[in-house]
């Protein structure tokens, strides 16, 4: 069975993705800020939206 990405995970690696971006180009290193921003972000992502269950997973 294909599991669906979760909204917390979307929104929390555009926005971590967003942030690594950002300082990134701050620091004038922009690859080691992009994966560690997406890392963050879904980390954040997972702790936001981990309340949900998954009933097809019970049975």
């Amino acid at each position: 069975m294909k599991k669906e990405v979760s909204n917390g995970m979307t929104i929390g690696m555009c926005i971590g993705l967003a942030i690594g971006t950002a300082i990134g180009a701050a620091t004038h290193n922009v690859g080691l800020w992009m994966p560690l921003g997406i890392s963050m972000g879904l980390c954040l992502g997972l702790l936001f939206g981990g309340g949900e269950d998954d009933e097809d997973d019970k049975e």
